[in-house]
């Protein structure tokens, strides 16, 4: 008797005249049983597999994203979150300056969730690892995220403590050697349902295949850019191409960059510099910039700007005003 999961490993397998994209719901239905762990570990690989030969779609996407999400087990009564913030890649030519970003908005009044992964890749350099040089500690779980939402504005919640079945798929990429559409997933998995959200891509076209899988799960505020490493941080040295939703309608936005020359790799990648830097103890200028143009793009995607000129000169503002010390102790 034919294995349930078949069919899609089928769908996608019949060869270069035979192969289909999934529908939206048929990647919902795929995922779930992957996730309920209906499938067998062969038929996962496999499907994953070829999803990376064929190249995921918006709408598959948005099915997986929405199986994932069903998946979680959320507290009851989640915080108010402003903006969601996935963190999925790691940085291994400059520090993670977006932390800083995230901790800029949530000390003026913004609620931001973080989530993603603490390793995965050697070399680089994870936001757990920048949490920890500012004394602020991950989330052990859901119910522990919301708590410090609504504390501190902030919080910074692991996969793993999300839902380990994510991480576990995110895991095999050790196994197959190539990563897989859950790291697209995971990106779109906005798990305490914030009407905004901020992502950053590497590779290209991937910030058109996020534009269209937020348009169909109805996501109404999503910026994703090239951001730097992967991450949802501006590079300040190059033009940024935004790809945004903004009230439900998709926009395009170039922002222009604000050095005439490029800025060296940061050798050291000493995560302390960070804190001495948010207290005024010392200048980077390659950070504070993208602080505060990542920090644009996010008040932009918030609705606190209608242009980027805009959205830099609050943020310059915010920056100028910031509180003593990084929120989300505790």
């Amino acid at each position: 008797m034919t294995h349930p999961f078949a069919e899609y490993v089928r769908i996608l397998g019949k060869g270069h005249k035979g192969t289909r994209d999934l529908t939206q719901a048929e990647a919902a239905q795929a995922l779930s049983m992957i996730l309920a762990r209906e499938a067998e570990p062969v038929q996962v690989g496999a499907f994953l597999m070829l999803m990376r030969v064929k190249e995921e779609t918006g709408a598959e996407i948005a099915g997986f994203a929405s199986a994932a999400r069903a998946s979680l087990n959320l507290p009851t009564a989640l915080p108010e979150v402003a903006l969601d913030w996935p963190s999925y890649a790691g940085k291994r030519r400059q520090l993670p300056w977006f932390v800083l970003s995230a901790l800029l908005l949530a000390g003026h009044g913004v609620p931001v969730l973080m989530h993603g992964i603490g390793g995965g890749t050697a070399g680089r350099v994870y936001v757990p690892d920048a949490l920890a040089a500012l004394g602020i500690a991950p989330c052990a779980s859901p119910e522990h995220a919301a708590q410090q939402i609504k504390k501190t504005n902030f919080a910074y919640l692991p996969l793993a403590a999300l839902n380990p079945e994510l991480q576990r798929l995110l895991d095999l990429k050790a196994t197959l050697g190539l990563r897989s559409p859950m790291h697209t997933t995971v990106r779109m998995l906005n798990p305490f349902g914030a009407p905004a959200s901020i992502a950053g891509i590497f590779h290209p076209g991937y910030d058109d295949l996020h534009q269209q899988a937020g348009a169909l799960l109805g996501m109404k505020n999503l910026a994703v850019f090239k951001g730097e490493g992967g991450e949802a941080e501006r590079n300040p040295d190059a033009v940024c191409n935004v790809k945004m939703l903004v009230a439900g309608e998709m926009v395009t936005e170039d922002w222009p960059a604000l050095f005439s020359a490029r800025h060296l790799k940061d050798d050291a990648m000493e995560v302390e510099r960070m804190g001495s830097v948010w207290r005024g103890e010392m200048h980077d200028e390659y950070g504070e910039a993208a602080v505060i143009a990542t920090a644009a793009i996010a008040l932009r995607v918030l609705g606190r700007a209608d242009t980027s000129d805009a959205a830099m000169k609050l943020a310059r503002e915010l920056w100028r005003d910031r509180s003593p010390l990084p929120l989300g102790e505790g």
